[in-house]
């Protein structure tokens, strides 16, 4: 009786590993299926390649994601693009992207989870977000010009992250992350590969124009909130309008 926490906290952390090889595989078959296979020429792909390596996903479970996503073999992926839009808990704004294969299931288990936010309309809520290019990358020069770098990416905004922002960004390397014209992530992405960057993230998504104003009790709530949207299996992506 007296070990069975020990076994139950194995029993979490197996699931938390299983959640997150999940989400990598699930990340690679999506950026396979909307930029193809070439990890030369789909920077959203790459970064997520790397990232399943990191967290020992195998080889032949990478290779079967990226052949599922690009419609390679007998094994195709067969998924709809959702975009869900709606407030979080006092009055966030947030779009909640989703791959699901079952529209009819995903929805009203999204609707539930938006139990404590408002769940909009289509376009209620577009207008508040840019809808941008994004690439963060960190590199191990503590001397860098970000603005420099930026310019020479084709970038059109910047800011420094660390790795108390994101996990991805190794302690003591110097973080940021690029806005860039959704036409040109991928050109972004291969001049800061070619210049001493390591690409984590690679993506077309959404930043919020304007941030409320929140308590730290707030902020609370409005994390729970979206950690339990994220934990969904057919949730890609939650964009907030939370600093």
């Amino acid at each position: 009786m007296g070990r069975q926490w020990l076994h139950a906290k194995r029993a979490i952390v197996n699931n938390k590993k299983g959640q997150l090889v999940g989400g990598l595989v699930k990340e690679i078959t999506v950026a396979a299926k909307i930029g193809g296979p070439d990890l030369g020429a789909n920077s959203r792909l790459s970064a997520a390649v790397e990232k399943a390596k990191k967290a020992s996903v195998t080889r032949d479970v990478i290779e079967r994601a990226i052949n599922k996503g690009a419609g390679i073999g007998g094994e195709k992926m067969v998924m709809d693009h959702i975009v869900f839009e709606g407030y979080a808990p006092h009055k966030v704004p947030i779009i909640v992207e989703v791959y699901t294969d079952n529209v009819q299931r995903t929805t009203p288990e999204m609707r539930v989870l938006f139990k404590k936010g408002i769940l909009g309309t289509a376009g209620s809520n577009k207008f508040l977000f840019e809808h941008v290019g994004i690439v963060e990358a960190h590199t191990v020069a503590t001397d860098v010009d970000l603005e420099g770098a930026a310019i020479e990416a084709g970038a059109n905004d910047f800011e420094a992250i660390s790795h108390e922002q994101n996990d991805d960004i190794p302690e003591g390397t110097t973080g940021a992350r690029f806005h860039t014209d959704r036409t040109q992530v991928h050109a972004a992405s291969t001049w800061l590969s070619a210049n001493g960057w390591t690409v984590v993230t690679s993506e077309i998504g959404y930043v919020a124009k304007m941030f409320p104003e929140l308590t730290d009790e707030y902020r609370v709530e409005v994390g729970e909130f979206l950690q339990a949207l994220e934990e969904h299996e057919d949730v890609q992506r939650v964009w907030a309008a939370v600093k």
